[in-house]
């Protein structure tokens, strides 16, 4: 709070956390204009003045934020011009409007007609929004808009992902919050009143609204703060009577400040880690209250013992957005159950099919600590003795989430992914110490050496013991006394292989002296041009095309949209150009890497 006060005797309290408008149009001129942009600044208000002409160095226009023209002189042809008004309005997303005094300040037109701009636009919430799913949730469904173009592109995409998912396309429009945390609190409650709030897990590493490392409970919370969510927790569920396990969602910001968000009344996927902390089996207390029995404990008896954390592994390809679809049939599969303190749920086995029309999740695996570390430790383990072939998973991207020195120190919001890798996901990147240790193991594993040996790698000699059996995926070695879990997903008599070390897949060639020699003479393979052509990224079905041969396409122009697990998927072109030819249609299936549309 700050106390502000002025020359003209004018003392006001402002309050820098309340929030009123992002953005407030001034629709006249001269000392009132100046007065009302004084206030906006005060309470952080972006500022708009509109001008005549000959106003364009007027001190209002100088003291705003933005300034437009709406006009020459003569004040029917500016300051009293409301269509020119009312579409800088629309232009500049004010949310408000001043009209000072004089001008339209009492005209009932312009009031009728700024009523019915704001009551029929998202402007009442202010850009950004959220478009979700009113059936659902999981990520399905769910578009951000930053302005009106991406809210009408946003309600076609959610309303027919929220069909195709939820079987209903109804949506709501709610205010995003940029840049919190995703902090959930699970309730249980009872047929006799009772209600109980069972701590919180933290939520935030998402990637398209859909969460991916979950844990419990948060770093960032206090117990004051977890304690006062709780509550209103608990207070909602009372309020409507509920009786059964749920979850009541909250964004949480920087200043511990929390905002409702929905409540899902059902089991989540994340459920795993809070019976690890609690001792609860929630599915068992779901039964229990379903048949009427009274919750059996109190507020008091419940625990917060230990850390656990949660990875969703998907059949997903991570280095595509962050994770898209994989099909296929799980030719080799087994969970790390030999690491301590690993629990997996999962609904599948080897000899699986992974296919289009559900989601891909693989399974959740689950690791619990007596503390975040220890969790994270044996998280790092599971990951590293986690089997899975015939699909590509996502399991480099859980890697380097769990390893990230932000996520280490509970650095983390609902941006950790696009913020920590702007341009994408790209694996993990070696250490020298660490390339020197894969090249030591890969030129082992090519002359089959299974004890152990010295290898020297650009000078370097590293120790490298090993018991391998080349019969098991898992390929346990110690280089220079350093232990590692290795993955030989590949290898030939060309010298190819293929090793997952630290959750990423490397492709190496190992050749002797003479082939190395010739290598240089083998002509080079030609880069596909890929710009006058669209393959599909995924696996899926196509939901539209909308283009036909002879169009003329921009750059950025939709082109088609491909569904896969109930997510749509917009296409774009590359370039500029010219349609030559169209290799799908509306309602086909097609592959990762399938033909699409070509440009002349």
């Amino acid at each position: 709070w700050c106390l502000i006060t002025s020359r003209s005797l004018c003392s006001a309290i402002y309050d820098p956390n309340e929030k009123t408008f992002e953005k407030l149009l001034i629709a006249n001129r001269g000392e009132i204009a100046c007065r009302v942009i004084k206030t906006c600044k005060k309470m952080g208000i972006k500022t708009v003045a509109v001008h005549s002409d000959v106003d364009s160095s007027a001190v209002h226009v100088k003291m705003a934020d933005e300034a437009v023209c709406v006009g020459p002189a003569p004040t029917s042809k500016s300051y009293l011009n409301m269509d020119a008004i009312m579409e800088v309005i629309k232009k500049t997303r004010a949310q408000a409007v001043h009209p000072g005094y004089g001008f339209l300040s009492e005209n009932k037109e312009f009031a009728r007609r700024l009523f019915e701009l704001l009551s029929n636009s998202s402007l009442l919430l202010g850009y950004p929004v959220m478009i979700k799913a009113s059936a659902g949730g999981g990520g399905k469904g769910m578009r951000i808009a930053w302005d009106d173009e991406e809210t009408r592109e946003g309600f076609r995409f959610s309303s027919q992902e929220a069909a195709s998912s939820f079987g209903d396309d109804r949506l709501l429009i709610e205010k995003f919050i940029d840049n919190p945390r995703h902090i959930e609190i699970q309730v249980l409650g009872d047929k006799h009143g009772n209600a109980l709030w069972l701590n919180e897990r933290e939520c935030s590493i998402q990637r398209r609204n859909q969460k991916v490392v979950e844990e419990a409970p948060s770093t960032f919370l206090d117990p004051e703060t977890r304690r006062a969510m709780g509550e209103q927790a608990v207070a909602l569920a009372k309020a409507v009577k509920y009786s059964s396990a749920g979850t009541v969602e909250f964004l949480v910001d920087s200043k511990k400040n929390f905002y409702f968000l929905e409540m899902n009344t059902r089991l989540q996927v994340e459920h795993p880690v809070t019976e690890c902390i609690t001792g609860l089996d929630l599915v068992q207390e779901m039964i229990r209250v379903a048949k009427g029995y009274p919750l059996r404990h109190k507020q008091a008896d419940i625990p917060i013992n230990g850390w656990a954390v949660e990875c969703r592994v998907y059949a997903e390809d991570p280095y595509k957005s962050f994770g898209l679809p994989s099909i296929g049939k799980l030719s080799q599969y087994r969970e790390p159950l030999d690491v301590p303190n690993v629990r997996v749920d999962s609904g599948i086995q080897q000899g699986s099919d992974i296919s289009i029309y559900y989601d891909p999740m693989i399974s959740k695996l689950v690791t619990y600590g007596s503390n975040r570390a220890e969790a994270l430790q044996r998280m790092e383990e599971a990951l590293d003795n986690y089997i899975i072939r015939g699909v590509t998973h996502n399991i480099a991207l859980l890697r380097e989430v769990i390893i990230h020195p932000r996520f280490v120190q509970g650095d983390i919001s609902t941006k950790f992914l696009p913020e920590v890798y702007p341009d994408g996901f790209k694996g993990h990147k070696l250490t020298d110490l660490e390339k020197r240790e894969l090249l030591a193991t890969a030129a082992s594993l090519y002359v089959s050496c299974f004890v152990s040996q010295q290898v020297e790698v650009d000078g370097t000699k590293l120790n490298v013991t090993s018991e391998w059996n080349l019969a098991s995926p898992l390929l346990p070695v110690t280089v220079d006394g350093t232990p590692r879990t290795m993955q030989c997903l590949s290898r030939d008599a060309a010298g190819n292989i293929s090793i997952q070390f630290l959750g990423t897949v490397y492709k190496l060639r190992i050749l002797t002296q003479l082939a190395a020699e010739l290598s240089k003479y083998m002509p080079e393979k030609v880069e596909e041009d890929t710009t006058s052509i669209l393959r599909s990224p995924m696996p899926g079905a196509v939901v539209a095309v909308s283009v036909k041969p002879g169009d003329m396409v921009s750059e950025g122009q939709e082109i088609c949209v491909i569904e896969a697990m109930k997510m749509q998927n917009s296409l774009i072109a590359a370039k500029t150009g010219k349609v030559k030819i169209v290799h799908c249609k509306a309602g086909e299936t097609v592959g990762e890497g399938d033909l699409l549309v070509e440009l002349e």
